[in-house]
């Protein structure tokens, strides 16, 4: 097996707390979690994570910070904060990535700083900074873009970056081309699928049409030294058994793919 640890985002069993995440992660044998911050409490707390964490011996791979449209008040409403506030977070639960959303449009100030703020955190915390590409809202025929100044942070230029499935599905990129311009800037994956639909899908890796099995075998290649994180959605699952199924499954999906 190559050496990259494979972890679950607790965003994956949504609508559970932070809690559900660590106790599956662990019951599967996840090598860690990926902590969503949002509207649970747990997940604003890194006291309280770093209780499950040692609860059921499962370290967090990485802190997402709360830059969805819903979380734009947890923690701060300046984005600024937010972001310097994840990178304490990551510092306190020795955690060697954030995830971060490219600024909104809207948050011009924010979005002016954006390039000068993730380096210096970066200089000064040790932990990375790695910036998602997104996927536009299609409608009337058309596409807009929520982002600045696009939805591919490598139009900007970034140290690190996250690469994630799902968008690349829903704005209809070319996956391999994408991770072939971050280089040996891609520093975690959101292993996911989509089937090419304008939404978020976040499937099961294998049950879409993105090439999963293909990122996944050349990072094994190359000696990725990132992490690799299950992020999908279970929101439908009827009951407690078929969330763990799901999430048994991209696990599967994600050692064999991932075996050099």
């Amino acid at each position: 097996m190559a050496d990259i640890r494979i972890g679950v985002s607790t965003a994956s069993v949504w609508p559970q707390t932070a809690t559900s995440g660590f106790e599956l992660a662990a019951e599967l044998g996840y090598d860690g979690v990926e902590v969503m911050v949002w509207a649970d409490p747990i997940s604003q707390d890194p006291a309280a994570l770093r209780r499950r964490s040692r609860q059921f011996g499962v370290p967090v791979l990485a802190v997402h910070a709360p830059c969805l449209l819903i979380t734009q008040r947890v923690w701060s409403p300046r984005p600024e904060e937010r972001l310097r506030r994840s990178v304490q977070a990551a510092q306190d639960l020795s955690a060697p990535t954030v995830v971060i959303h490219p600024p909104f449009r809207w948050q011009r100030k924010y979005a002016e700083g954006f390039a000068d703020l993730v380096w210096e955190l970066e200089e000064s915390s040790g932990v990375a900074i790695a910036v998602e590409n997104m996927f536009p809202v299609r409608r009337f025929g058309g596409e807009v873009s929520a982002f600045d100044p696009s939805i591919d942070p490598t139009d900007v230029g970034y140290r690190n970056y996250t690469l994630d499935l799902s968008h690349t599905s829903a704005a209809r990129e070319d996956a391999v081309a994408l991770r072939a311009r971050m280089g040996n800037g891609l520093r975690h994956l959101h292993l996911a699928d989509g089937t090419g639909q304008p939404k978020d899908e976040h499937l099961v890796p294998g049950r879409g049409v993105e090439p999963c099995a293909e990122v996944c075998e050349s990072l094994a290649r190359e000696g990725f030294d990132g992490q690799v994180v299950v992020e999908i959605n279970t929101r439908k699952s009827r009951t407690p058994a078929e969330r763990a199924k799901d999430l048994a499954e991209a696990l599967l999906f994600a050692r064999l793919h991932l075996a050099q």
